[in-house]
């Protein structure tokens, strides 16, 4: 086996090992929860902090913004399908929180861990040559977005928040989020350009994005096993 094939199978069973520990730690910590719950009023600042904090920590959020730029070479292509997916989940954020919009955290980040799948298997060109047909990319990343951000509500909602100043903390959370992911999506877009200028880039990339979406597989099967035990 090549001495990179050995590589890539490492880091894969390494993560596929350290998923469950990553999931647990990507809940709202018991510290931060009882502080946020502590608060009343307007906290600017501390749902900023902890919007930033739960998206450099979100595995399965960077999984799939991973994803969705590995092939956006252009940064105006990678703005235009970072907004749609930033729309998409900043409406389920915003309305999933203030409109009580109940749904199962298990089963939205069960469709959360198949949208990585979805997004590594279209990065091979699976739908055309299995299925014959290619969904529109940028649809799907909006929809996708707006799984996404029923995922955040969730986080959220388990939390006993003071309903005075919601709005305005809400909208901080949803900010924060939106920083942290725009400090990792300039991670990510360094190294997609470096790997890229090198030869055997695309010959890897396939490997790449199927161990993308093998990481899905165990995402969504973890979460719904948990949904099934619960």
């Amino acid at each position: 086996m090549p001495d990179y094939m050995r590589k890539l199978s490492l880091c894969l069973i390494t993560g596929l090992l350290l998923i469950p520990v990553i999931a647990g730690a990507h809940n709202i910590s018991d510290a931060n929860a009882r502080f946020v719950e502590g608060l009343s009023g307007s906290a600017v600042v501390p749902f900023m902090y902890l919007g930033a904090k739960h998206m450099v920590t979100g595995y399965d959020h960077l999984l799939y913004l991973l994803g969705v730029v590995f092939f956006l070479r252009r940064l105006k292509d990678v703005l235009i399908y970072v907004t749609l997916f930033t729309l998409g989940h900043s409406i389920t954020l915003m309305t999933g929180v203030l409109a009580e919009v109940s749904v199962n955290a298990y089963l939205v980040d069960t469709v959360i861990g198949l949208s990585v799948v979805y997004k590594a298997f279209e990065n091979i060109n699976g739908f055309k040559q299995v299925f014959g047909v290619q969904l529109d990319a940028r649809t799907a990343v909006f929809l996708f977005g707006l799984c996404h951000g029923l995922g955040l509500a969730t986080k959220l909602q388990d939390l006993a928040l003071s309903t005075e100043g919601v709005v305005t903390n809400m909208l901080s959370f949803n900010l924060g989020v939106e920083i942290g992911q725009a400090v990792a999506l300039a991670f990510i877009v360094v190294i997609l350009a470096q790997w890229r200028r090198r030869t055997n880039f695309h010959g890897h990339a396939f490997i790449a994005n199927t161990i993308l979406m093998a990481s899905g597989f165990v995402l969504a099967g973890y979460q719904f096993s948990a949904y099934l035990w619960a």
